[in-house]
């Protein structure tokens, strides 16, 4: 039977971490956010403090692969939807680029506006066609909300398994 101290240092601890993963999990509508990335280092403090048990390896093993496949997804939905849009992989490389930087310099919102704005400028001075250039900004924003969805729902995920490792 746990002391009341025990007791205590396990509930502040198990809030501590889960407003961690809760911080990861609505930081995943910000671009450049490492969302999936937070929820797992939460995940992982959980392990150092509490400890892994078998339980807990194996839900940590599959938190692990949830992050990099999310994290990996994100970058590809984005990039794929903008390359279906007809942008050339130089206007994408811009634009990613310029979505760091914007969201380094001027977050929350900075990458979200610089990216695709870098993007139209890109394909518009590669295509001389401002509705072409539309089209390819339009495709990436179509890319990053379904981005957003994916990546919402692993994270979802995964803040329902350190619950299962934590509460059962």
């Amino acid at each position: 039977m746990p002391t009341d101290l025990e007791f205590w240092l396990k509930v502040i601890t198990e809030t501590l971490i889960l407003t961690t993963l809760l911080v990861g999990l609505f930081g995943l509508v910000v671009p450049i956010f490492p969302g999936l990335t937070v929820i797992w280092i939460g995940a992982l403090a959980y392990g150092l403090i509490a400890g892994f048990g078998v339980k807990g390896w194996i839900i940590f093993s599959i938190l692990t692969v949830l992050m990099l496949v999310g994290n990996v997804v994100d970058n590809f939905l984005m990039g794929a939807k903008a390359r279906d849009g007809g942008a050339s992989w130089i206007s994408i490389a811009f634009g990613l680029a310029a979505g760091i930087i914007g969201s380094i310099l001027f977050p929350p919102l900075g990458g979200l506006i610089s990216a695709p704005l870098i993007l139209f400028l890109a394909e518009y001075i590669r295509q001389k066609d401002h509705f072409k250039a539309f089209q390819t900004v339009k495709s990436l924003l179509i890319g990053w909300g379904w981005s957003v969805l994916v990546r919402f729902i692993i994270g979802l995920v995964m803040v329902a398994l350190w619950m299962i490792w934590a509460w059962t």
